[in-house]
């Protein structure tokens, strides 16, 4: 049997952190990973890209994560996002800024993400153990006995779970740490997908696979809950809708589902303009362009792969020129411009979402040192935790910053004077 101060379970980008915390610290660490590399899922986000974190200020750190934002303050205080960027150049990896505060590696590569972790790991004698599996925990009174699938046993004083949630599980979050917690006693709360594409009703959004439609807007209605989103993008998919917008009000319409069998999607294609702005310039074009057909006057209105579509939900004669469009077409136009309408049905499964909503109640764990409140010497972080947020390098964040402040909670209460911050920070 091996003997360690702390375990860390998990080398997603809580555990990686954690570990790394934890071994600066001093502590003798291991870091247990059932893949054969750490990191599997950061090599997925931001669309390979890794879109690491966000430059936003703390109180909209904490707005994201609502109802459970103040949770996080602590983790967020102590490793933020402007010590996780300076985490990263002190290994040579330069960030850059990218629309809405999100930010990425300047090489595009969320390997690069990956290879700071694994340099940092290395540096403070973590020890890791790849292809393993954590098969039972039992507490003891001078810690904790960990037994992997392989047969191997660790003896550690304390013990960190950041296994990840139920999400993308190719990379190996395939709930693990939600079972381990329930059988320690924990609770854990109702799971659901976040960030997550939408199926729809209507077959035709085949046809329009691929599309991006930006700069438009979103209304989500179901019975008397409605939705709105700001302006952004939306990707049509083959069993769908997806993108940023989709994506990040997504745990939001599924719960819509609590009560109703569909939702109804309002995409407003002209968010700018109102309804009279766009009447006003549709008779302007369709007097000083009267022999065009529909389907040409709509190009410079439409993405072309949408104009089919669009002509066969306006029910217009796809063969009128404009000048014999009726007033009622041209409201039906103009009603379709601003209420493009899709009948949500579900949404992928929870295993294919990004994120996994619920966890670990927070209630039962310390939010300034992530150490269980029924467990002495356990601690959580990362997707485990009952916190989510919309896209944009909010939950990356947060994993880091739980990571960081569970590994130091255990190395200090191992026995090691807690580092000082931030000047000599990770």
């Amino acid at each position: 049997m091996q003997s360690y101060d702390i375990a860390v379970i998990g080398a997603g980008p809580a555990g990686c952190t954690a570990a790394i915390c934890a071994g600066r610290r001093g502590k003798k660490t291991v870091l247990v990973e059932r893949n054969d590399s750490i990191g599997k899922k950061i090599l997925l986000t931001g669309k390979g890209r890794c879109n690491i974190t966000n430059i936003a200020p703390l109180e909209d750190f904490l707005d994201k994560f609502a109802p459970n934002g103040q949770f996080l303050r602590t983790a967020l205080q102590k490793f933020s996002n402007h010590d996780l960027i300076s985490f990263c150049e002190k290994k040579n990896l330069h960030l850059k800024v990218e629309r809405q505060g999100r930010v990425f590696p300047d090489t595009d590569r969320a390997i690069s993400v990956v290879k700071v972790l694994r340099d940092y790991l290395s540096d403070n004698n973590v020890k890791i153990v790849y292809k393993s599996r954590l098969a039972d925990i039992k507490k003891q009174e001078d810690g904790f006995n960990l037994r992997l699938e392989d047969g191997l046993e660790i003896q550690s004083k304390k013990v960190i779970l950041a296994l990840g949630g139920v999400s993308y599980k190719v990379t190996g979050s395939t709930g693990d740490g939600l079972t381990i917690a329930k059988k320690l006693g924990h609770t854990v709360t109702a799971l659901k997908p976040g960030l997550v594409p939408l199926k729809t009703k209507e077959q035709w959004v085949k046809q329009l696979q691929g599309l991006t439609l930006k700069n438009i807007s979103l209304k989500f209605k179901a019975g008397n809950k409605k939705i709105s989103s700001g302006i952004g993008e939306l990707l049509f998919t083959h069993f769908g809708v997806s993108g940023p917008l989709i994506l990040d009000l997504s745990s939001e319409i599924i719960s819509f589902f609590d009560k109703n069998k569909e939702v109804i999607l309002l995409i407003d294609l002209k968010p700018a303009l109102s309804v009279e702005q766009i009447e006003d310039r549709l008779l302007k074009e369709t007097q000083e362009q009267g022999k065009k057909l529909l389907k040409n006057l709509l190009k410079e209105w439409l993405p072309a792969k949408l104009i089919d579509v669009f002509i066969n939900l306006s029910k217009v004669d796809a063969q009128k020129t404009a000048n014999q469009l009726t007033k009622n077409e041209r409201l039906a136009i103009i009603g379709l411009l601003k209420e493009f309408k899709v009948t949500i049905t579900g949404s992928l499964p929870l295993e294919e979402a990004m994120v996994t909503c619920g966890g670990v109640a927070l209630a039962e764990i310390n939010p300034r040192t992530m150490e269980s409140r029924f467990v002495p010497g356990l601690y959580f972080a990362g997707e485990m935790i009952d916190v989510s947020a919309a896209s944009g390098g909010y939950n990356l964040q947060a994993a880091f910053s739980t990571g960081y402040l569970a590994g130091e909670s255990a190395a200090t209460s191992v026995g090691t004077a807690q580092c000082a911050v931030p000047t000599n920070r990770l």
